[in-house]
């Protein structure tokens, strides 16, 4: 018979053994920061290396490719959240995320209306995916590798679907870089008030959020380093890229001598 202690001890075991494995940090303001300042990054970053450099998108794709690769290897070989890398593979997906916007439509000469239409059936498809899998989409417990995989894949289209929406909303719909961070950033506040006044579900706010703050970064970036003459401040890619890189790099830092983004799993895994 089980006695009321050994199945607390029990369930102790059990959290602490989901908390070791658990794969993402928990969602707080600094979470927030370092996932709009790695979405410039990711518009910029992709500018500076295919432009700036002059790598062209299908070296800066390989390069980009490659490197994304290795990030998820060790990634997905760690058996807890590890910010540097965890962080690493953000930015990294962020600009892969660019470049399978910039490949379509620079490179093939896709619409943005087309890819933007693209990569939100991509998204919903993965959503629909990892839900009928793990029946849950809450990053509270990526404790497994499937949901690992799932999450990332996630990640992924939100990006190239924030970079195609972002796009398709400054300049095609010609309604500016500024103006169009304004106006996600107008969008990100209403799925904060409905979360914490209307009582908006948790997982559904988070994605919501996680999905717009990608065209407010990339607008920002954009804002940042397209020359005045195309509404931009012409700060160029190579100081964007690298001062909001110092600033995640501090704030990785901070964070893995703090552990102030650590996340317990509430839920147990299914299956």
């Amino acid at each position: 018979m089980t006695t009321p202690s050994s199945a607390a001890q029990a369930r102790d075991e059990r959290t602490a053994s989901a908390t070791m494995l658990n794969k993402v940090p928990a969602i707080t303001a600094y979470f927030w920061i370092i996932k709009i300042l790695g979405t410039t990054v990711g518009e910029t970053a992709a500018d500076y290396l295919n432009d700036t450099l002059g790598l062209g998108l299908n070296k800066t794709s390989i390069v980009v490719g490659l490197a994304l690769a290795v990030a998820l290897v060790f990634q997905f070989k760690a058996r807890r959240y590890i910010p540097a890398i965890y962080w690493l593979v953000v930015v990294l997906i962020s600009i892969a995320g660019t470049l399978m916007t910039d490949n379509l439509v620079d490179g093939h000469g896709v619409s943005l209306n087309v890819t933007t239409i693209g990569f939100s059936i991509c998204l919903a498809l993965t959503f629909i995916g990892w839900y009928l899998s793990e029946r849950t989409l809450s990053i509270h417990t990526i404790v497994t590798t499937k949901r690992e995989a799932w999450y990332w894949t996630t990640v992924l289209f939100t990006f190239a679907l924030g970079t195609s929406a972002g796009d398709l909303v400054s300049e095609k719909l010609n309604i500016g870089y500024w103006k169009t961070g304004l106006m996600f950033l107008g969008l990100i506040g209403l799925v904060a008030l409905a979360h914490f006044v209307f009582g908006m579900g948790e997982i559904l706010s988070f994605w919501l959020a996680y999905i717009l703050t990608r065209p407010l970064g990339a607008s920002l970036g954009d804002y940042l380093l397209q020359p005045p003459s195309a509404g931009g401040l012409g700060l160029g890619t190579g100081v964007t890229t690298f001062v909001f890189l110092g600033v995640i790099i501090g704030a990785v830092a901070y964070l893995t001598i703090s552990k102030a983004d650590l996340q317990v799993a509430d839920e147990p895994v299914a299956g």
